[in-house]
């Protein structure tokens, strides 16, 4: 009876361990929220990461409704465009959106430094840094889970 007991225990704890976490990201926190709402909530927190002024809230602010201004066209667009299968894009089409991607972080960065002091730049930038490298970690971690998975699951 003992040894039964054990044996299910641990084949319980094993089982719970095994089963795949799901954690909630910033993202899916923010999900339900309006474009404003999100918005308001991002200058505050960099009012209280920078020690932004009122003027400097109102700048980013209007930068930050512009920017998703064209994020949510560009969503827009893409989904009138997808068709029912998943089509490659072609070596050209990557580079043009790679390329205008890395114009408006371009024009992104030179206005925030228009905005922010020196010193508030320089902070900005080394959160913005520090959270690209900790998005790239997990998402190196989470193509990793998912091919041991799938690994597992061919043996």
């Amino acid at each position: 009876m003992k040894k039964l007991l054990i044996v299910m225990v641990l084949a319980f704890g094993i089982t719970s361990q095994a089963q795949e976490r799901k954690t909630r990201t910033e993202g899916a926190k923010m999900e339900g929220m309006s474009t404003d709402q999100k918005r308001a909530l991002q200058v505050k927190k960099m009012t209280l990461e920078l020690d932004l002024n009122a003027s400097q809230q109102k700048e980013i602010s209007s930068l930050l409704a512009e920017q998703s201004t064209k994020r949510e066209a560009l969503l827009a667009d893409k989904k009138a465009n997808k068709t029912v299968e998943k089509k490659q894009l072609t070596s050209n089409e990557r580079f043009e959106l790679k390329n205008q991607m890395l114009d408006n972080q371009i024009v992104m960065k030179e206005r925030m430094k228009k905005i922010l002091s020196n010193e508030q730049f320089k902070k900005w930038d080394a959160s913005r840094t520090e959270r690209h490298q900790r998005a790239a970690k997990r998402l190196v971690y989470q193509h990793g889970k998912k091919a041991n998975r799938m690994e597992s699951h061919r043996k």
